[in-house]
């Protein structure tokens, strides 16, 4: 068995090189929910889990070399605290693989796109663009990475990967994905909010780039890839995902948004009020909606009234790149395409159910690079909680939006 790594600064902890403090056989002192609980099970998962800690201990990350350096979950209140992201227990039991993706879950994790279309990376060359043909590439689904280096409030993980492209090009590439943990203060700074000690945080800044490894450059004859982050958070009755856009023409901006993906979204899941997006995100119907660079504020939020918990999600936007179209239809034009991305999960046609979960998505620019060119996407991650006239100020700052406006959107 590989040497586990553990690295928490916490009260629960005598040294940050001692094993897992609460490893295999200690779920039993957490409750499924808790940050602890999530800490023993996907150590015996991954024996490479590295935990990321800071604040005192109050802020906590899972990061899993085995599971392409997703972040599983993270806590602002210790290892009792709660776990915001998606932990898919099913899936991860079952330890049998699914030829299409396997959902384990994660609250911050990298893909590629396109998903769809003529520059796809999910589908074979001339296959028809239906779910039997749809196959995750197993660099993002199923192999680990490697961990390049990792200290208590950081780690770098990477990858060499190929892939192959709906023309049938082959792409060949380095990936390297640094996840870095903030202090409070440092959160507060880059998001430009006054700090509080009433509320408990935990944020990170995720920092991934692709290289291309290819002797060829990727044109629009070649075809392209982006980095595409996606953000699985628990879903709950009344969470609300909040996304403000640019206002103006659409002969400039294009459309507002984009919300017929899995048909039209019924009025009391999904509004446009002024300048501000609305998706209710409980977890019982699949619907999606997405942004394109010019209409993003390159930020997206989500509140859960019943749990006091704020999610603000921030990431690089160009206004004036080439994003390329994730749909399942290669007749499309595959240089139009979204840079956000809002998902609530909900059951199938047939009953079935892959979460529930919600998320919030980010997307690279197309990656039209030469040889050993690099490009690189930030997406950070901040959750908040504490009482509503501390949460408040936040979400009216970053999000133009009160939580009462939040909370009487449905």
């Amino acid at each position: 068995m590989k040497k586990l790594i553990v690295l928490i600064v916490s009260i629960m902890m005598m040294s940050t090189s001692c094993k897992n403090p609460v490893g295999q056989g200690d779920a039993e002192s957490f409750v499924k929910g808790e940050f602890g609980y999530d800490v023993a099970f996907l150590s015996q998962k991954d024996s490479d889990l590295i935990v990321l800690s800071g604040n005192g201990g109050k802020s906590q990350l899972i990061v899993s070399p085995k599971y392409q350096a997703k972040v599983f979950t993270g806590t602002a209140n210790g290892p009792k605290g709660a776990g915001f992201g998606f932990v898919n227990y099913k899936v991860l039991d079952a330890e049998v693989l699914d030829e299409h993706m396997n959902g384990y879950g994660g609250e911050n994790r990298f893909w590629l796109g396109p998903e769809g279309g003529k520059f796809s990376v999910y589908f074979a060359k001339n296959a028809e663009q239906v779910y039997d043909n749809w196959h995750t590439p197993k660099p993002i689904d199923i192999e680990p990475w490697e961990v390049a280096s990792a200290d208590a409030k950081s780690a770098v993980l990477t990858k060499e990967m190929q892939v192959t492209n709906y023309l049938g090009n082959q792409f060949r590439m380095n990936v390297e994905r640094k996840i870095a943990l903030m202090e409070p203060v440092e959160a507060c700074l880059q998001l430009g909010i006054a700090a509080n000690p009433n509320i408990n945080m935990v944020a990170y800044q995720t920092d991934n780039s692709i290289t291309n490894l290819d002797d060829f450059e990727w044109t629009q004859e070649t075809g392209t890839v982006c980095i595409w982050i996606l953000d699985m958070f628990n879903p709950a009755p009344n969470a609300v995902t909040v996304i403000p856009f640019n206002e103006g023409d659409e002969a400039q901006l294009g459309k507002i948004v984009t919300s017929d993906y899995f048909g039209e979204i019924p009025a009391d899941r999904f509004r446009v009020m002024q300048n501000v997006i609305y998706l209710k995100t409980d977890g019982q119907f699949r619907s999606k909606v997405g942004l394109n660079g010019k209409r993003t504020k390159a930020i997206a939020g989500n509140y859960d009234p019943d749990s006091k918990r704020l999610t603000i999600t921030t990431f690089n936007v160009d206004e004036a790149a080439t994003y390329l179209n994730q749909e399942w239809n290669p007749a499309r034009n595959p240089l139009t395409g979204d840079a956000l991305n809002a998902y609530n999960d909900g059951p199938l046609a047939d009953g079935s159910i892959m979460g529930p979960f919600l998320e919030l998505e980010s997307v690279s620019p197309a990656a039209f690079l030469k040889p050993l060119e690099s490009l690189s996407h930030r997406h950070s991650v901040f959750h908040f909680t504490g009482e509503e006239t501390d949460l408040n100020p936040i979400a009216e700052q970053l999000l133009g939006v009160s939580l009462q406006d939040i909370k009487s959107a449905f």
